[in-house]
């Protein structure tokens, strides 16, 4: 076997395509210098990975695996930038941390890796595909790494939609699981609900009425189309509940008689921070032409 300080070993000068998904995401990406056999050593860790957490059993399994036939499927790198460390890593991690990392524990001292030039977006985007491929990441680390393309690289649903192969409603709908509050998150993370579920939660602006409904959802065992059943009644609850009045003040009162004289129907005018609204009621189709003569001055 090759010693850690071994340079990298090209084994193939043809071009080796990832897929459509990751050979689609970057304009001419599948131009490379062939696979190359890089030491362990000389790879550290993506810090755009998506994935947080890899099971070390998953990484144990495959180091079996690994010791039993090797690594069949290169690693995706690219050149690291500089950082003033001499002797450091000289690549970082794209795609296929946990193969990394089962192949350090198997033993191996080189592996196959791809190398590739890459943007820090780039790095994330193809990163975000490779798992989202594999089917790796949980729901909330997937909306996490759509968040930090829109947010660190500036980009649009639609872009991060066409980069990752989804539609945007799909991105939208995994972005709006962010605003769940942690103690649904954690429920979500451990596997207690499904993303069915935290989807039917967002339903409710009360927050108080989401975690009563997780309760429900965990200790009755309910399916998403009950959990969607329930959010339904109580949201329809919530709509019929009579709204506590709030204290006008005086202009606000004087304005509202004003309106009514002039009007000659009941107004309510509500006013709030930024702004407020006008109701001007009407009880017949002719009291509705007589408020629209007064403010307009002509027929309906």
């Amino acid at each position: 076997m090759s010693s850690i300080g071994t340079p990298p070993r090209a084994i193939g000068g043809g071009r080796h395509g990832l897929g459509k998904g990751l050979g689609a995401l970057i304009p001419g990406a599948d131009r490379t210098a062939g696979i190359l056999q890089v030491p362990v050593a000389d790879i550290t860790t993506n810090p755009r990975q998506p994935r947080h957490e890899v099971p070390a059993e998953s990484v144990q399994e495959l180091a079996e695996s690994i010791r039993e036939h090797g690594l069949l499927q290169p690693l995706i790198v690219t050149h690291r930038e500089p950082s003033g460390e001499a002797g450091g890593p000289r690549y970082q991690l794209i795609a296929g941390e946990r193969r990394w990392r089962a192949a350090a524990l198997a033993g191996l001292e080189v592996v196959p890796v791809l190398v590739k030039e890459a943007t820090p977006q780039e790095t994330l985007e193809l990163a975000l595909v490779e798992n989202i491929q594999r089917a790796d990441l949980n729901p909330l680390e997937e909306a996490g790494a759509y968040h930090q393309l829109m947010d660190e690289f500036g980009l649009t649903q639609e872009q991060v939609a066409q980069r990752v192969g989804k539609s945007r409603v799909a991105v939208a709908n995994a972005l709006r699981l962010l605003r769940l509050a942690d103690e649904i998150k954690e429920a979500l993370l451990a596997r207690r609900i499904t993303e069915g579920h935290a989807r039917a939660l967002l339903a409710l602006t009360n927050a108080h009425l989401q975690l009563r409904v997780l309760r429900t959802i965990e200790k009755d065992g309910l399916t998403v189309r009950q959990a969607e059943e329930l959010v339904r009644r109580l949201t329809a609850e919530e709509e019929h509940k009579p709204r506590q009045a709030v204290a006008q003040s005086p202009e606000t009162r004087a304005l509202e008689d004003r309106f009514r004289s002039a009007l000659g129907t009941k107004v309510n005018l509500f006013r709030s921070k930024r702004g407020g609204k006008l109701v001007i009621h009407f009880y017949s189709e002719e009291e509705l032409q007589s408020i629209f003569d007064r403010i307009v001055g002509e027929n309906l």
